[in-house]
């Protein structure tokens, strides 16, 4: 993208919030690129697990460095004492502050323009949480892929290295938001309760499945099996997840606690996994107006015509959204999880 484009990059905002807004999202170019990439990242990583070789260009280790600054910055604001609540410790919004305010210089070595930097940076923000409600859920983890494909967009990487994004770059990010659900007790943003995926993610589990696709001897009903958690679950974004999730969940089984999770296992294969995983992140996240209504549209990824303006007084289109009566919305406090079991003085894994 040239300096002429890159400025006309502006900060993204809201324009999702009502279902013909949706609807025309869906018809649209962004709708096209972001199920495109996500794809395109999905079949790149067939067969490969997460420690396979891949070449790291400069700008892929520059991704990466903005990820350990993001780490150094989670330890230089430790968790309060919050002793007597499940919900999110109020020192994430602390975190959150300075990854705002550092956020756009990240973009520095990359050499984008400070248009085309600010506007990268919000998704990058976006990709930790809520700051007002210290929760997080899929539409966070789809900023950050948003974040990867602005950053492509501008030419900062290209499809060559698509293995290093999920194998290197998603696999640390992935690392990074347990630190953050753990030590800051992260609400689920939406959470269904025990007839959801999972409280806090999917796209783990979409290219997790087409890692495990060809795998000669790893069926999806293994992830049943303890030891093959234990011994594999740093391998396979799959396995790694179940393994999480199985820490941090209270009950004896996953069938207990996560039945969605439970009743793909009894699919045959990890390529119809991956198949179902596919149609299910189309349906459940991209189709879903209480996820998508937080979505925001610039000029890298912009929205369609017809499609509600962005507020003109400078107010924040987060306010105008309608909350859903089912739990999968921000209008329904959900306690974590994690913070039960860490009462409960369970260790907790960190991958």
């Amino acid at each position: 993208m040239s300096d002429e484009e890159q400025d006309h990059c502006f900060v993204p905002v809201r324009r999702i919030v009502n279902e013909n807004d949706l609807k025309l999202f869906h018809e649209g170019r962004t709708y096209k690129l972001i199920d495109d990439f996500i794809s395109e990242l999905n079949e790149s990583v067939q067969g490969c697990s997460n420690s396979k070789p891949v070449q790291e260009t400069e700008s892929i280790q520059h991704i990466l460095r903005i990820l350990d600054r993001i780490a150094e910055i989670e330890k230089e604001n430790p968790p309060i004492d919050n002793s007597g609540s499940r919900f999110g410790n109020p020192a994430f919004r602390s975190f959150y502050d300075a990854v705002v305010k550092e956020a756009t210089d990240f973009h520095k070595a990359f050499g984008l323009r400070e248009n085309a930097a600010s506007e990268a940076a919000r998704y990058l923000i976006e990709s930790w949480g809520n700051r007002t409600r210290i929760d997080y859920g899929s539409g966070h983890e789809l900023n950050f892929i948003c974040w990867l494909l602005c950053l492509r967009r501008l030419g900062v990487w290209d499809k060559e290295s698509n293995e290093a994004i999920v194998l290197r770059v998603f696999v640390k990010y992935m690392k990074l938001m347990r630190l953050l659900q753990v030590n800051y007790w992260q609400e689920p943003a939406g959470s269904h309760g025990v007839w959801g995926l999972d409280d806090y993610h999917f796209l783990p589990f979409l290219f997790g499945s087409n890692q495990l696709s060809t795998h000669k001897y790893m069926r999806p009903r293994h992830i049943r099996d303890p030891d093959v958690l234990e011994m594999y679950g740093d391998d396979y974004l799959y396995l790694g997840c179940i393994r999480f999730i199985n820490a941090t969940k209270p009950g004896a089984s996953l069938r207990w606690h996560s039945p969605m999770l439970d009743d793909i296992s009894a699919v045959k294969t990890w390529k119809k996994v991956n198949e179902g995983m596919i149609k299910m992140y189309r349906a459940e996240v991209l189709a879903k107006l209480p996820i998508m209504q937080h979505f925001m549209f610039g000029y890298l990824l912009p929205a369609e015509p017809g499609m509600t303006p962005a507020p003109q007084d400078g107010s924040d289109a987060d306010e105008m959204h309608v909350h859903s009566t089912y739990g999968d919305c921000c209008g329904i406090k959900v306690p974590s999880a994690i913070a039960a079991a860490a009462s409960q003085g369970r260790r907790l894994p960190f991958d």
